[in-house]
């Protein structure tokens, strides 16, 4: 049994960090789903409240390493 911790850069700020490939918050940009970092996510929801919105919903596991079974779901 092995875990799975992805690394890439967010679609946000541009910064490198690293995520659970399964729960991490993303976007749509032009067709591939590209991952939000925590501090971004955190940010456009204080603004979303902020406005009366609904937050975006972010797991709790959404940036630590997941179960590599998880994967092939």
């Amino acid at each position: 049994m092995g875990y799975a911790l992805c690394t890439g850069m967010c679609a946000a700020c541009r910064r490198l960090f690293s995520f659970n490939p399964v729960r991490v918050p993303s976007v749509r940009i032009n067709g591939s789903r590209d991952p939000v970092c925590r501090e971004c996510i955190e940010a456009a929801n204080v603004e979303r409240r902020a406005r009366g919105l609904e937050p975006f919903p972010v797991a709790a596991d959404a940036y630590e390493a997941c179960d590599e079974s998880e994967l092939y779901g």
